[in-house]
C-alpha cells in the first residue's frame, strides 16, 4: 500500500498486482490485477510490460524470483535490488558487513549478558523475536527461532528510541535520507513514526546517514534500503537493515519534508537524478483501531486488516487519513498522518484529531499500548 500511495503522491499513475481481491493497496490505485506472480509469471509479465516502472512492495522469495526472471521484459526501470535484498535478509551476513565498517552494533551473547534480544536471522519485522532475561527464557526464545527454520541472533538489549533511515544508489554511490523516529506498540510493532529535525543529535545523525551510506555502496546498492537502529542524543546502536520499499516512514518522510523516496528512487534509477530540497517542518504517521466505544493505537499488522482503504484529506482535522471509515460505522481502522512546522505543532493538530474522532463517534476510551521494555 506504502508504494501506491506514494505514486499517486508523485502523480504517477498506478497499477497494483496481487494475488488476493481484498489486498488493502488496490483501492487507492489506479487499476488492478489478480495474479499470483510466483505461479503465472506470463499474466504478470504481460500486464507490467508497458508500465514506466516496476517495484515489488513484498518479501515473499519466490515471488521476488519470478520477477527477477521476466524483468527484462518491462519498459522502465525495475526499482529493485535483488541481490541486496538477499544480503539483508540475514542478519549475519549484513552484520559482517556493517562491521567492516565499524558501525555501531549491539554487543554479541555471551559478552553482553543479560538482557538480550534473540531473533531469527532471515525473518522481518517482529516476526520470532524474543528479550530474553535469563537462561529458561533463552531456552524458549531459541526453540522459538529453530521451529521457524532459520539461525538465531542475539544480541545486547539496547535501550532508547527506534530509529530508521533510508538510503538509495544506482549501483555505485549512494544518498541517505532522513532520520525517523518509530514508536512502537505492546507488541514491538510500529504504531507510529515521528519525522523532525533533532531526533539524532548533529553529529549521531551525520554519522547514522553515513553508516547506510557506506553500507549501501558496499552492496553496490541499484534501489532502496533502511537501516534501523536504537539510540538517542548520546549515539545510536543499528539493528538491521533491509533492502526494500519500507512501510510507513517514507509517508511520513513526505509530509514532514515534500520529499517522496518512491520519486526518489524512480528518478535514481531512471538516470535521470535529482537534488530533493528538505522542507522545514514534521510529521507523524499513526495507526489507529475504532472499535465501538474505544479507540486503540495498533501496529502495522493489525492496521493490514483494514478493508477497501481510501485517502481522506482533513478527515476529523488530520491533514488525511487512509481509512475505511464510514459515518456510523462502529468498527474501522486509519493512519492518521499530520504536518506542521515543528513537534509541538504536530502533538496538538494530533491531539485535536483524536478528541474530534471520540467527540464525533460516542467514543468513551482512548487505548495507547506501548511495550513493557524500551
Amino acid at each position: 500500500m506504502e508504494a501506491a500511495y506514494l505514486a499517486q503522491k508523485a502523480g504517477y499513475e498506478t497499477l497494483v498486482l496481487d494475488r488476493r481481491e481484498d489486498a488493502p493497496a488496490r483501492s487507492i490505485a489506479d487499476g488492478s490485477v489478480t495474479v499470483d506472480v510466483a505461479k503465472d509469471p506470463e499474466k504478470a509479465a504481460k500486464a507490467l510490460g508497458d508500465c514506466d516502472a516496476v517495484i515489488p512492495a513484498l518479501e515473499e522469495m519466490d515471488a521476488l524470483e519470478s520477477l527477477e526472471k521476466i524483468k527484462k521484459g518491462f519498459s522502465g526501470p525495475y526499482l529493485f535490488d535483488m541481490d541486496a535484498y538477499r544480503i539483508s535478509s540475514s542478519k549475519l551476513r549484513s552484520n559482517e558487513i556493517m562491521g567492516k565498517f565499524g558501525v555501531p552494533m549491539p554487543k554479541p551473547w555471551p559478552e553482553c549478558g543479560y538482557p538480550v534480544i534473540v531473533k531469527p536471522s532471515s525473518q522481518s519485522g517482529s516476526v520470532g523475536v524474543s528479550e530474553v532475561e535469563n537462561d529458561e527464557q533463552m531456552k524458549a526464545a531459541l526453540e522459538k527461532v529453530s521451529a521457524l527454520h532459520d539461525e538465531p541472533v542475539i544480541q545486547e538489549f539496547v535501550h532508547g528510541k527506534s530509529l530508521s533511515v533510508e538510503a538509495i544508489g544506482d549501483g555505485e554511490k549512494a544518498r541517505a535520507y532522513i532520520t525517523t523516529q518509530v514508536v512502537l506498540d505492546s507488541g514491538y510493532d510500529c504504531k507510529q513514526v515521528i519525522c523532525e529535525p533533532g531526533i539524532l543529535g548533529p553529529e549521531a545523525d551525520k554519522r547514522f546517514g553515513e553508516c547506510i551510506r557506506m553500507t549501501a555502496e558496499d552492496m553496490h546498492l541499484c534501489g532502496l534500503m533502511d537501516m534501523e537502529a536504537i539510540g538517542g542524543d548520546a549515539g545510536f546502536k543499528v539493528l538491521e537493515i533491509d533492502a526494500r520499499i519500507p512501510s510507513q516512514t517514507p509517508a511520513c518522510i513526505l509530509a514532514g519534508t515534500g520529499i517522496n523516496l518512491l520519486k526518489e528512487l524512480y528518478l535514481a534509477l531512471s538516470g535521470k537524478g535529482s537534488d530533493p530540497v528538505r522542507r522545514p517542518g514534521a510529521s507523524s504517521y499513526e495507526h489507529f483501531y475504532i472499535d465501538g466505544a474505544r479507540m486503540y493505537t495498533t501496529g502495522e499488522k493489525a492496521f493490514s486488516h483494514v478493508d477497501h482503504p481510501r485517502i481522506e484529506k482533513g478527515l476529523f482535522g488530520s491533514d488525511e487519513m487512509i481509512t475505511d471509515y464510514a459515518p456510523g460505522k462502529s468498527r474501522w481502522h486509519a493512519t492518521m498522518i499530520t504536518s506542521g512546522k515543528d513537534r509541538e505543532d504536530v502533538f496538538w493538530k494530533r491531539k485535536d484529531a483524536i478528541a474530534r474522532i471520540m467527540d464525533e463517534c460516542g467514543i468513551e476510551e482512548f487505548i495507547d499500548g506501548s511495550p513493557e521494555v524500551v
